[in-house]
């Protein structure tokens, strides 16, 4: 057993909808790290939480007609299932609405304020006033006042990227129940960050980081650090502020002291000492694994935290890139956005495992999950390379000998080859270099089946008088698959475990000096893994598509709006759409997107604003023909009146076409 004792957790996933293929990246990432410490013998702790509070989880509870506490404990039960059944083995999966985490939460904050870290002040915040609470910039929408686009949240717009300030939203009205906000003044608590600049500047310098992530942190804290408003008003769920009646902790604060409580729980059911692990002077390790957008919390608010309460500081911070799947962003109109459930209703999630692990390096780039190099490496190294082995050499071992191995190791260097990696393949593990690691037991793998090529088992059973022979090649092989199998059990803890059973063997621990199985009896084969069914993956896609609706139904997300009521063709009929010359074309000062069109309908011209400045040039316009709806409302726009709109077709940026001069085509013409 190893003197290491180590602590290591996942960011908390959020209580408000459910596991997706995106999120299994970190947890299979992580779980992958603790297996393998744990398979090396060294005291290794793994604990999660679901992150519970917020605003988005009252909100969505009140449409449910149910409590928070009644939506949180089911959606635990969801993630938990989901996490389970892909092998992610927590050794405590605990909430961050729970007592330990109210205990730890106050306390930090005594030691906070007690040292004089926290301070306090009156803000100004938008308030509905039909649902009498306050907004933050997410829950409130408008039109941008850069480019006047339509139904954007309230801190930068989705259509020309501006940011700005939720009080310069034009025509803004509540997301949650459509009222105008209006202005109200507020007391909000605040940790004073920039106390911490001396101490953060240290700690991001000494090692605790990848490269990539001091840089940026470097950055940021060259810029100065701000107060954090940790803080937020009545209704809201979470936990109360100690000494201040009707504020609540904001659910970033409390979300990653979630680890603590979490790690309580786990020592209050063990009995394990917390402080071994968290008191300002433990030697015990403490990594945190998380996604790199929520760097900034975990790499200057948590450590700052921490340090001003009088705890330990995390000896690592494991930042990990998003998943892309095909080359783009997950999507539900394409079907890519795929939840865990649905995934696990299809296929052998040890394939995702692998699959993940064999892309996965110690930085922090961005992953592709593409299905046609799913299927071909899962079949080629899993299914064509290792579990081949076991297959091609077990069943000689049934009929000719009895299902017990030889006794005599045939090939000692080889072994011995295979045995003398576990140190390389140790040192990626380690370091988080899942994807080399792949490679080097894939390259064992290849050397295994060399092996059995040349000695080609089966002419060997052919001939009289080679039992022998027989015995010692098809044992050299499955001691051979042994070590793979070993070196793959953090990865396929499943495969492995079978593989365990099928070479009748006790839990394998990291083979540094592993002997060969001599004359040693094993059980009947049974297949270990099956090949990729292109049909699942089909599957897969068609069951993720849920067609333009939203991807969920909180203000949080992206929007996706479903297609409209439709229309009898008496309302089609309406639309006056006729062919227009583009007389003149001008860039719109302000506008990142728009240009400003004055066309020839035929009896009059029109003013029009147009977002296809990304495709064209105004000289590009100048003289051309284009189709325009006619009789459409003039709408106002901050840059002046629109009077018409031009229909174009192509998926947007460059790619934005409209009509060209056609010797048929006049100003004018209606097109029906």
């Amino acid at each position: 057993m190893s003197d290491r004792k180590i602590l290591v957790t996942s960011a908390l996933p959020y209580a408000n909808g459910p596991i997706h293929l995106g999120h299994l990246v970190e947890y299979i990432q992580t779980d992958i790290w603790v297996r393998f410490q744990k398979q090396r013998g060294n005291l290794c702790y793994y604990v999660c939480a679901d992150d519970t509070h917020g605003t988005p989880i009252m909100l969505r509870a009140d449409r449910e007609g149910i409590t928070p506490e009644q939506l949180i404990a089911q959606v635990g039960k969801e993630h938990l299932a989901d996490f389970t059944e892909f092998g992610v083995a927590f050794d405590n999966y605990h909430s961050t609405h729970s007592e330990e985490n109210k205990v730890f939460s106050s306390l930090i904050y005594e030691r906070l304020r007690d040292a004089g870290h926290i301070s306090s002040r009156t803000i100004t915040q938008a308030y509905d006033p039909v649902k009498n609470m306050f907004l933050s910039d997410r829950f409130i929408k408008g039109e941008c006042p850069k480019c006047g686009a339509l139904d954007q949240y309230g801190d930068s717009c989705e259509a020309c990227g501006a940011t700005y300030a939720p009080t310069e939203l034009k025509n803004a009205v509540s997301a949650i129940s459509g009222a105008k906000p209006i202005e109200k003044d507020s007391v909000h608590y605040f940790f004073d960050l920039a106390n911490f600049s001396d101490m953060l500047r240290d700690w991001t310098k000494a090692g605790h980081l990848q490269a990539e992530v001091r840089n940026k942190l470097a950055e940021w804290l060259d810029g100065g650090l701000q107060q954090w408003d940790i803080s937020r008003d009545a209704p809201y769920f979470g936990f109360e502020i100690p000494d201040a009646p009707g504020k609540y902790f904001y659910v970033w604060l409390d979300a990653p002291i979630g680890y603590m409580a979490s790690f309580k729980n786990l020592c209050d059911k063990q009995g394990l000492d917390f402080n071994e692990f968290w008191a300002k002077d433990s030697d015990a390790e403490l990594y945190h694994f998380i996604g790199k957008d929520i760097i900034y919390f975990h790499a200057l608010f948590w450590p700052a935290m921490l340090s001003g309460a009088h705890f330990r500081t995390p000896s690592a911070i494991f930042a990990h890139g998003f998943l892309t799947v095909n080359g783009e962003k997950m999507s539900k109109s394409r079907g890519t956005f795929i939840k865990a459930r649905t995934y696990l209703d299809h296929l052998n999630p040890e394939y995702l495992r692998y699959y993940f692990a064999a892309k996965i390096s110690g930085g922090v780039d961005d992953i592709d999950l593409n299905f046609e190099d799913f299927s071909q490496r899962v079949n080629s190294d899993l299914v064509g390379k290792v579990v081949n082995i076991a297959s091609r050499c077990s069943g000689f071992i049934a009929k000719r000998f009895d299902n017990r191995l030889s006794e005599n190791c045939s090939e000692p260097a080889l072994f011995q080859e295979f045995i003398d990696a576990n140190e390389q393949i140790a040192e990626l593990y380690e370091t988080r270099e899942f994807g080399k690691a792949m490679r080097e037991i894939m390259a064992l793998a290849d050397k295994a089946n060399q092996y059995i090529d040349e000695k080609k088992p089966w002419l060997i059973a052919k001939e009289e008088g080679k039992d022998k022979e027989l015995h010692d090649v098809c044992s050299m092989g499955l001691n051979l698959f042994r070590l793979l199998a070993v070196y793959l059990k953090p990865v396929l803890p499943t495969l492995s475990g079978n593989a365990e059973s099928f070479l009748n063997l006790d839990p394998q621990a990291w083979p540094v000096d592993a002997k060969p199985l001599l004359s040693h009896a094993i059980n009947e084969f049974k297949p270990l893994m099956t090949r990729v069914e292109i049909d699942k993956i089909e599957a897969i896609v068609e069951a993720s598509k849920e067609n333009l609706e939203k991807i969920s139904d909180t203000p949080i997300a992206r929007k996706f709006e479903p297609i409209a009521d439709t229309i009898d063709f008496d309302d089609f009929a309406k639309l006056d759409l006729r062919i227009a010359r583009i007389i003149k074309a001008d860039h719109v000062d302000g506008a990142d997107k728009l240009l400003q069109l004055t066309v020839d309908i035929g009896d009059e011209t029109r003013n029009i604003f147009a977002g296809i400045k990304s495709a064209y040039a105004p000289e590009d316009l100048e003289g051309k023909l284009t189709l325009v709806i006619a009789n459409l409302a003039p709408r106002k726009m901050r840059f002046g009146m629109s009077e018409g709109m031009v229909l174009a077709a192509g998926p947007g940026g460059k790619d934005i076409w409209i009509l060209s001069p056609d010797e048929g085509a006049q100003p004018g013409m209606r097109v029906k």
